[in-house]
């Protein structure tokens, strides 16, 4: 949207020159489209189908199975012996149950391979076990976060993601309603419009809603990836392990107990140092003077306040901790005020660390109930939210596609992108967006860089090349 520092009142009048404004964005609108599109609808579809995955069988598979509860549970190292009698290998992690008619599970690591193993708390009695992370909502985890390709697949959304904010920013200008059409024209859409100016205004208005949360999501995604999120975000905003008096520690951060690309740790925390076991560190956990065992850690769990599903992760080495966790993030509760991490020396019992959303920094926060919303995790009203946002993305690349090929005359040999015409003075609110996005988004900075000068120096002095996208 132009601004007084854009124009001189004379020309602030000129509808020619408001007109130009309007197709240098639908300009770069269209271009950013035309990369973007595809990864959103991969996101969107991905996304729906880890949301009803979990929703339906568990993240981690704990809705697979059911059990009849009975007036005692059993002891959980009786739980994880039955356990490691199907699977005879090192148990990794505890998941309390949830309710009281789900199963207990163990993750249990027999050589290369990792396995769920689902256990009825009041018998036992193991129900059933599976390779860890080879389901459905894994596979569309693993698409969602680097495409299969790994690192390059994720550098490739990243770029997509930070073109999302453009795409965001430039759609919001070209919806602002004009030429003495009030807001309704665009808050509802025109049903009663025929071909392209139906799909027109269905995609202004439910692209006007949509972004109120596209925005949110595209952010809370980026935090995850590798450059803007890991090297630049991330990296000021990691909870500062001296705020943990007197404690030693280790060599491994947090990150290290995530599986694969799956991430697990809160991620406010991914980059802070464990702390180890080994000294007298740390304030009173499990009861002085007794053994530190499975049972006594579950115990202090409990005491302390993590009622219904937890996570506790078994020390790895003779320096690691045992850790007691819920978050959001990990579906362990619906509320990220809740969420918390504690860790224990395995051989004192005593607590050397207790970590909760209170003391995490702003962005730590933000992140959290980022996350959680992003993935439907705080109740029915974001399950049902989300799933709406992400029919909207699909809708809106696919509507952006019908648009394009309903305005494209037939036979055309080229693009046929909104032409600016002859050059005039400089938009200098969407020279600030574009140049905002280079300086926060730094890998879309780049390849925003990157198509400039093959525009200056390659396209438009190859004729054909030039037709081609124009």
């Amino acid at each position: 949207m132009t601004t007084v520092s854009d124009l001189s009142p004379t020309k602030a009048d000129s509808p020619v020159l408001s007109r130009r404004f309007y197709i240098t964005a639908w300009r770069w609108h269209f271009y950013a489209g035309l990369y973007v599109a595809p990864f959103m609808i991969m996101l969107a579809v991905t996304g729906l189908m880890m949301l009803w995955t979990a929703t339906l069988f568990g993240r981690d598979g704990e809705k697979t199975y059911t059990v009849e509860p009975q007036a005692a549970i059993s002891s959980v190292s009786e739980q994880a012996g039955a356990a490691t009698l199907e699977i005879p290998g090192q148990i990794i992690q505890y998941i309390a149950p949830r309710t009281p008619e789900q199963a207990a599970l163990f993750r249990i690591n027999l050589g290369d391979a990792s396995y769920m193993v689902a256990v009825d708390p009041y018998r036992a009695e193991v129900l059933g076990h599976w390779d860890r992370r080879t389901g459905l909502y894994d596979l569309a985890d693993n698409v969602h976060g680097t495409l299969l390709i790994g690192t390059f697949g994720d550098r490739l959304i990243e770029i997509a993601a930070g073109f999302g904010i453009v795409l965001v920013v430039t759609g919001l200008y070209l919806w602002w309603p004009r030429d003495g059409r009030g807001l309704g024209s665009v808050l509802v859409p025109q049903l009663s419009a025929k071909g392209r100016q139906l799909w027109k205004s269905l995609h202004l208005t439910i692209g006007f809603y949509a972004s109120l949360f596209l925005v949110v999501f595209l952010l809370s995604g980026l935090t995850w990836a590798g450059v803007w999120g890991e090297k630049f975000t991330q990296a000021w905003s990691t909870f500062p392990a001296e705020k943990w008096d007197n404690v030693p520690l280790s060599d491994k951060t947090h990150a290290s107990m995530n599986h694969g690309g799956v991430k697990q740790v809160p991620w406010t925390l991914e980059q802070t140092p464990m702390p180890a076991s080994g000294s007298q560190a740390g304030v009173t956990g499990t009861p002085e003077g007794q053994p530190v065992t499975l049972d006594a850690v579950v115990s202090l769990a409990r005491i302390i306040g993590f009622d219904q599903r937890f996570q506790l992760a078994f020390p790895g080495d003779e320096t690691a901790v045992w850790t007691i966790s819920r978050d959001t993030m990990s579906n362990d509760g619906a509320n990220p005020l809740d969420d918390r991490t504690v860790h224990v020396d395995q051989y004192t019992g005593r607590i050397l660390a207790d970590v909760g959303f209170n003391d995490y920094g702003a962005a730590g926060k933000a992140m959290a109930a980022g996350v959680a919303f992003h993935e439907g995790d705080m109740g029915l009203w974001n399950l049902v939210l989300v799933n709406i946002v992400c029919l909207s993305v699909i809708f809106l690349s696919v509507s952006g596609f019908v648009m394009w090929w309903k305005r494209r005359p037939k036979g055309a040999a080229r693009l046929m992108a909104p032409t600016v015409g002859e050059h005039g003075p400089l938009w200098k609110t969407g020279a600030f967006v574009m140049l905002a996005t280079a300086l926060l988004f730094p890998l879309t900075g780049v390849v925003l860089l990157a198509v400039l000068l093959l525009d200056l120096l390659v396209f438009r002095h190859i004729a054909p090349l030039k037709k081609a996208l124009s």
